[in-house]
């Protein structure tokens, strides 16, 4: 009798360690990995951004090594001539140059917010539009979930999905150039 039931035990035991890891079995979460930095940097809307906010940087600079060599001037013909210069010339001149230099730091300080907010502008723009097709691999292919590996200290390649993210972006790059 005691033989039976442990028998009768252990079946229904078996049965439920079946149950339950057939249960567990049919819901896998599959998850997924992306690299944003890389998209950001490698994608071709990425690079057109960092193109654009480059250039418009090297504009900015040139401008800015302009207006710096014409203060950098005038100091050297204040240094030239000041020795012949009557006080109130002199005063004048210096003074000159401290305006020119206030100009030139607030030009300055305009030019870094509005490489900013261009640069803000353009990456908000990228990354809108790599979540909108994030969204929709994640939605197609029946993720639970998508995550930036920026805090994940392991995952295997398998589940990483930032080259179909770059190629799917490139695409719709490429389809809206043409348009």
């Amino acid at each position: 009798m005691l033989n039976r039931k442990f028998n009768i035990t252990l079946i229904v035991c078996l049965f439920s360690l079946f149950w339950l890891g057939s249960v567990n079995a049919a819901d896998v979460a599959k998850i997924g990995v992306a690299n944003l930095q890389q998209v950001l940097e490698t994608s071709n809307q990425g690079k057109s951004a960092q193109e654009e906010i480059k250039k418009q940087k090297d504009q900015m600079e040139v401008e800015l090594k302009q207006k710096g060599g014409e203060i950098e001037e005038l100091r050297k013909q204040l240094e030239r001539e000041s020795m012949v210069m009557s006080k109130e010339k002199r005063e004048e001149k210096e003074r000159e140059i401290r305006i020119k230099i206030n100009d030139f730091k607030s030009l300055e300080k305009r030019y870094r917010a509005q490489l900013q907010g261009l640069e803000k502008k353009l990456v908000n723009a990228l990354l809108k539009e790599v979540s909108s097709l994030i969204e929709e691999i994640g939605k197609k292919e029946g993720y639970l979930l998508i995550i930036n590996n920026t805090g994940v200290l392991y995952s295997p390649n398998s589940i990483n999905i930032t080259d179909q993210l770059i190629k799917q972006l490139n695409a719709r790059h490429a389809k809206k150039s043409d348009n």
